[in-house]
């Protein structure tokens, strides 16, 4: 049985250590933390979403960002001190513009792809995680909005998504919670939404039971490739593997410099807030579908009976993990103003590093090296994206070590 690692217990890092299973290798995961789905999987918006597919490589996003650099509570926040990765990485993401209808086409295809994989996961190991398939629902207010939501539904569509435009009375009708000014939006209702931390932990236990070794509190210092196979130092002790994937968020960009690849990763800071639902008022305030502002760039999910998460804003600021006042009041007074009648005084905020490509797409497949692949970069998709990205990279390794055909994604 061919042994293969996997760096990162992250909802990437678990959905391929579940399908190297699968394909019958002996699989080891490492990661630093002491549990599953502690970083970037931690705490995000939720959102099952390929109706949140379009790329962000276009001119209206940079003109955007050069607008709010001077305001601390603005969506998309850029920290302009200068830093040669931040340089490089930019001018990379201005370089993809150019495709930036052929990455959402296929960011639509793989997003539509991962939801069969990722239910019959949990549907095999009977994990719980808060899972509600009623739909995502976004919202608009300025005709401008709405005018270029027309726009990305037909690539939306090419892509092979059934995303429908519907009346403001129609919205009233589907979540009638939600309050405020609105001129319009769309219904996908093949999206869905749950929490991402219960469902790794869930899939942390399964991949145990199946035979795995995951191993926490193991910080990985290097690995190299070697004769044979691959060398994972950590903790002074050596470990020799068959072949290693890497899926360990931001990080992964220093594990590939040292396996000689070049994977452009950048942390780009989310934040979110999970308001528990503590009283009856609170619980009838809430909805029940998920949301997603178009123009605050925020989403929302119902977490269950007693939780409501609301996520949103993106900042380039280097691997800064603060968590700061001015970018998670927007979120709790988002909260107040669409939804009046929850209770905000009990409200629990989070941030975290999503890594990002230039492209917008994730690095999956192999390195330079024999026995090096990839599954990472995947953004503010990961969730949405990992259980397909998963199939591909566990297809690849055993392509590679067995001569195997790679598996194929459900349609």
């Amino acid at each position: 049985m061919s042994r293969v690692a996997v760096i990162g217990a992250g909802v990437t890092g678990l959905t391929t250590a579940y399908e190297l299973q699968n394909h019958g290798f002996d699989v080891t995961v490492f990661d630093r933390n002491r549990y599953a789905a502690m970083e970037t999987s931690f705490a995000n918006g939720g959102q099952l979403s390929a109706s949140n597919a379009e790329v962000w490589t276009q001119w209206g996003t940079v003109l955007k960002g050069l607008k709010w650099m001077l305001h601390a509570d603005a969506p998309l926040l850029v920290n302009p001190a200068p830093t040669f990765h931040k340089m490089r990485w930019m001018a990379e993401f201005l370089s993809n513009i150019p495709n930036y209808k052929a990455n959402t086409i296929e960011t639509v295809r793989l997003a539509i792809a991962a939801r069969t994989v990722l239910f019959e996961m949990a549907d095999r190991e009977g994990i719980d995680f808060d899972l509600e398939r009623r739909g995502i629902l976004h919202f608009y207010d300025r005709q401008k909005d709405l005018a270029h939501a027309r726009k990305v539904n037909l690539l939306l569509q090419e892509g092979g998504l059934d995303r429908r435009e519907v009346s403001v009375e129609e919205m009233r009708e589907i979540e009638p919670a939600l309050q405020g000014d609105l001129l319009g939006g769309f219904l996908t209702e093949s999206d869905s939404s749950g929490d991402i931390h219960k469902f790794t932990m869930g899939l942390a236990k399964a991949c145990i039971r199946r035979g795995a070794m995951l191993r926490f509190g193991a910080n990985v210092e290097k690995v190299s490739s070697v004769q044979g196979g691959v060398r994972i130092c950590e903790g002074g002790t050596e470990h020799v593997f068959d072949a290693v994937v890497v899926s360990a968020g931001i990080h992964s960009r220093e594990f590939s410099r040292q396996l000689g690849d070049r994977v452009n990763i950048y942390p780009v800071k989310g934040y979110s807030v999970t308001v528990a639902l503590e009283d009856a008022e609170s619980q009838a305030s809430a909805p029940w579908i998920s949301l997603l502002d178009d123009r605050a760039k925020i989403v929302a999910s119902r977490l269950g009976a007693n939780r409501f998460r609301i996520a949103g804003t993106a900042e380039f600021n280097g691997a800064n993990r603060d968590i700061r006042a001015d970018r998670i009041r927007p979120l709790t007074e988002w909260c107040e103003r669409h939804f009046p009648g929850i209770s905000t005084e009990n409200v629990t905020p989070w941030a975290g590093l999503r890594p990002m490509m230039p492209s917008m797409l994730p690095r999956v497949g192999r390195g330079i090296a024999p026995g090096v692949f990839y599954n990472t970069g995947h953004g503010h998709l990961g969730w949405t994206l990992s259980a397909a990205t998963a199939r591909i990279v566990a297809g690849a390794v055993a392509q590679e070590h067995r001569g195997a055909a790679p598996a194929a994604l459900a349609a």
